[in-house]
């Protein structure tokens, strides 16, 4: 699925992860973040997509670089973050 983006310019961020067979709760978080980051001010929409493997790329789209630096200091993504960093 497509972000429904306005016309440039805006901001992308592009993440990457490795997802295990066994996820750890991931799908959850990932829903978690889905509905939280919905509701940040300066968020334009993401796309996402995850090969055979479990590699993943998310592109998520900002109106401005102030908007992402409110998101990086959200402290519920911060959690998820670490979470993830501990697998």
């Amino acid at each position: 699925m497509f972000a429904n983006t306005p016309k440039p310019p805006y901001y992308a961020v592009i993440f990457s992860s490795l997802k295990e067979l066994d996820d750890l709760g991931y799908e959850e978080m990932t829903k978690k973040m889905v509905e939280i980051v919905s509701n940040q001010e300066g968020f334009l929409g993401a796309e996402s997509l995850r090969d055979n493997r479990g590699f993943g790329i998310t592109v998520s789209y900002w109106r401005d670089e102030e908007s992402i630096k409110k998101w990086k200091s959200n402290l519920e993504h911060i959690k998820a973050q670490q979470k993830g960093r501990e697998l």
